[in-house]
C-alpha cells in the first residue's frame, strides 16, 4: 500500500531551524507532486508548500516564503522541508502528502495519501 511517513519534528527556539523528512513507498514517487501542510490545534489545516514530481517547480505559502525550502530525492523516495528562521506561529503538526498528479497543487483535495504528522513547536 501507499505510505507516507514524516519525521524530524521537535522543539526549537524562535529563530532556529528544523529539517523535516517525508519517506514515501508504494507509489511512483517521481510521478507525483508532494505537499506539506500544517495544522494547529482547533485551527484549519493550511497549505505550506508543494513540489512537482521532478522537484523543479515549487509553490510556497506567503507565510513561509523565503524561510522554508522544499527539496526531494527521487532516488530515495524522500521529500524534505528545511525550515529556517522559525517563528512561534509556525507551531503546528506538519503533514506530508502524496499528490494525485505530477503538477503542484495547493489544495488538500489533490492529495491521496497523508502521513501521520510530526509536531513542530517553536518557543518564544
Amino acid at each position: 500500500q501507499v505510505q507516507v511517513v514524516e519525521s524530524g519534528g521537535g522543539l526549537v527556539q524562535a529563530g532556529g531551524s528544523l529539517r523535516l523528512s517525508c519517506a514515501a513507498s508504494g507509489l511512483t514517487f517521481s510521478s507525483k507532486a508532494m505537499g506539506w501542510f500544517r495544522q494547529a490545534p482547533e485551527k484549519e489545516r493550511e497549505f505550506v508548500v508543494t513540489v512537482s514530481g521532478s522537484g523543479r517547480v515549487a509553490d510556497y505559502a506567503d507565510s513561509v516564503k523565503g524561510r522554508f525550502t522544499v527539496s526531494r530525492d527521487n532516488a530515495k523516495n524522500t521529500v524534505f522541508l528545511e525550515m529556517n528562521s522559525l517563528k512561534p506561529e509556525d507551531t503546528a503538526v506538519y503533514y506530508c502528502a502524496a499528490g494525485r498528479y505530477t503538477g503542484i497543487s495547493t489544495s488538500p483535495s489533490k492529495y491521496d495519501t497523508w502521513g501521520q504528522g510530526t509536531q513542530v513547536t517553536v518557543s518564544s
